[in-house]
């Protein structure tokens, strides 16, 4: 994953300057922006593998322009903010954001993440968590997913997702009838503890339901098991 291109967007020159240094060290070219206009002109031109993104900035904020990233690209978006409650966290995944971290972070933490979710987005073959190898393609009632080219179909339509979502997707296609906790797909997908997991997975699979049209489908692909987890039936 070395000389991958990272892409910083922080009106706060002195916050990008720092996470630069610590991103140049870990052997990343980095791209900055001091705001969301700049920031979309550089992922037009340059191959960006994933961007850490400010929230209150000037102008267009950081979940305007996580939404108009998402409109034409997966990229992984790491969220950073001073703001630390949940429903900041929420809102911040809600948008299509990856993850979310808090400032002040501490460097490591900060080099973890970004490799994370590099990985993640790099893999040809995903590291979904299922357990043992997972099938190139999983078909599941109208579901399509080809592990190798990450696309999904749902009856023939063709549905775009992040990393996250695709690897959640997969780990729970992966697992036909097998009921996951929150907790455990936190630490399958994620591979971190889980802390404070509740609102990050619920999140993702909202957003994975939306895309899926469950709201106006009878027959659902994800089921909820009310007070243990979710589910894919076979």
């Amino acid at each position: 994953m070395a000389n991958e291109k990272i892409l910083v967007v922080d009106d706060e020159k002195e916050i990008a300057e720092l996470v630069e240094i610590y991103l140049v060290s870990d052997g990343y070219q980095v791209y900055k922006a001091n705001n969301a206009y700049e920031g979309l002109r550089i992922i037009e031109k340059e191959d960006i593998k994933l961007v850490l993104l400010d929230i209150m900035m000037p102008g267009m904020n950081g979940l305007e322009m996580c939404k108009k990233i998402r409109e034409t690209n997966n990229i992984p978006i790491i969220m950073i903010s001073a703001k630390s409650s949940e429903l900041d966290k929420i809102v911040g995944l809600s948008t299509g954001a990856d993850d979310y971290v808090t400032k002040p972070f501490s460097p490591l933490e900060l080099s973890a993440r970004v490799k994370s979710q590099l990985r993640r987005y790099t893999t040809l073959n995903p590291d979904s968590g299922a357990g043992g190898d997972v099938a190139e393609e999983i078909r599941i009632g109208g579901l399509l997913i080809n592990t190798v080219s990450h696309r999904v179909w749902v009856y023939d339509e063709e549905v775009k997702f992040t990393p996250i979502e695709f690897d959640i997707l997969v780990l729970l296609a992966s697992n036909p009838g097998k009921v996951f906790s929150i907790d455990d797909i936190f630490v399958e997908v994620w591979h971190e503890k889980a802390y404070e997991a509740n609102n990050t997975v619920m999140v993702h699979i909202r957003r994975i339901r939306t895309k899926l049209k469950e709201d106006s489908r009878q027959d659902k692909i994800i089921t909820t098991v009310w007070g243990v987890g979710y589910k894919i039936e076979g």
